[in-house]
């Protein structure tokens, strides 16, 4: 069953509000994991790995949100401003309102601006506004890394298919040179690849990023009519689909134990998303049924039956913002397979995490929700998802009309 058209009205009215909030902040913000931006914690920990992963995970997971007292500075964060700019796109494609593409076009200069300097790596990519210690590596402020780079890509692309503009589809190509050349090759045979999350040496293989850069070679050859990468785009995602467990989940890491992440809800999302354009952008659904099998699972053991994200396929809480959004936009291409799904989980979303004047907040926990906001983690993975679920002139969208104009590549 479709939404109503009162509920479809109550969520244009909240995409409304949530881009005149995040608009009015010039779209700067907090991040999730922008501790070490802190001048303070710089000075007292920036100087090795287990004081920054202590600043840098003793502020994201402090009871109450510190950042101001500390001094960390709202920024820019390419990964947001391409969410935004997708949202946009997607509200000109359901409205026609000319002003959207604008606010879209003016979203691709401001992130044409954020490239990251020059560096020992060739071509364009783009990074976080902050430094980033994981348990793998080091980050400093500005790296380039993979997925923020095809996130931001996987946007310009959606903007050149809305304006036909040659610029957006310029600075696509202008990040190959970093995708292709730059990253490390963590694993290689003749029919897989697997590459690296930064410019640096490491050995975590994080599971979205091979599928992530695979989708969008598949995706450019798609737009501009070529063949220029299908054996690469091929072997990193076989990477990632050959990976897949026998339930149909996929572990955060290869191997598994190289992260005390496991089987976690939004990289779950961002796997099947991946595959989904993959798909679509080469014509070849071998994977299909790995893919259908991904949902099933996706569906069943993320989420709960009132709609809240489960954190991961074994721990329930907390029910986090971002987690809500990828379920929303994933699971809307498929109303006709998981009914009503991809609004079950917005309704959760609006009831236990929106302010009702334009913020989401972070999660909920099991006695409380924290109530810290994140410009792209709460908001701009939320309005990315609302934009998902407007409807289409002439009747209520069904799942093929969603699937048109969410997943991009084959209509680019």
């Amino acid at each position: 069953m479709n939404p109503t058209r009162g509920q479809d009205l109550q969520l244009a009215h909240i995409l409304d509000q949530v881009l005149a909030f995040s608009a009015a902040s010039q779209w700067r913000g907090h991040d999730k994991h922008d501790g070490l931006n802190s001048p303070l914690l710089r000075a007292l920990c920036g100087w090795s790995r287990p004081t920054r992963i202590l600043a840098l995970q003793g502020v994201m997971r402090f009871p109450v949100d510190l950042r101001t007292l500390l001094r960390v500075p709202e920024v820019h964060n390419p990964k947001g401003l391409a969410l935004f700019l997708q949202t946009f796109v997607q509200r000109w494609r359901a409205q026609g309102r000319a002003e959207d593409l604008h606010q879209a076009e003016a979203l691709c200069a401001l992130l044409e601006g954020l490239r990251s300097a020059k560096g020992a790596w060739s071509g364009q990519a783009w990074g976080y506004q902050y430094p980033w210690q994981d348990l793998g590596f080091f980050a400093p402020r500005g790296m380039p890394n993979a997925v923020v780079t095809c996130f931001v890509c996987e946007a310009l692309l959606d903007l050149h298919a809305a304006n036909g503009q040659s610029r957006p589809l310029q600075l696509v190509e202008d990040a190959l040179p970093f995708l292709l050349n730059d990253l490390p090759i963590l694993h290689q045979t003749v029919n897989q690849l697997c590459l690296g999350y930064m410019p640096l040496k490491m050995h975590m293989r994080v599971m979205d990023v091979s599928i992530l850069i695979g989708a969008l070679l598949a995706r450019l050859d798609a737009v501009r009519n070529t063949t220029c990468h299908p054996d690469t785009a091929r072997r990193l995602v076989r990477f990632v689909v050959d990976r897949q467990t026998a339930e149909g989940a996929w572990w955060y890491t290869d191997p598994p134990e190289a992260s005390p992440v496991r089987i976690d809800n939004y990289h779950t999302g961002f796997i099947l998303d991946a595959l989904w354009r993959y798909m679509h952008a080469t014509g070849d659904f071998e994977w299909m049924p790995a893919y259908q099998n991904g949902l099933a699972f996706y569906a069943a053991r993320l989420f709960e039956s009132d709609g809240a994200p489960r954190w991961m396929s074994d721990q329930r809480y907390p029910h986090d913002v971002h987690g809500s959004a990828q379920g929303i936009l994933t699971f809307s291409r498929h109303q006709s397979e998981f009914p009503e799904l991809a609004e079950r989980i917005a309704t959760w979303a609006i009831r236990h995490l929106y302010d009702g004047k334009g913020a989401f907040w972070y999660r909920q926990t099991r006695w409380r929700t924290q109530r810290t906001f994140f410009l792209r983690w709460n908001n701009g993975w939320m309005a990315r998802a609302l934009s998902s679920l407007l409807p289409f002139p002439g009747a209520l969208p069904d799942m093929t009309e969603r699937q048109a104009a969410n997943p991009g590549p084959h209509d680019a």
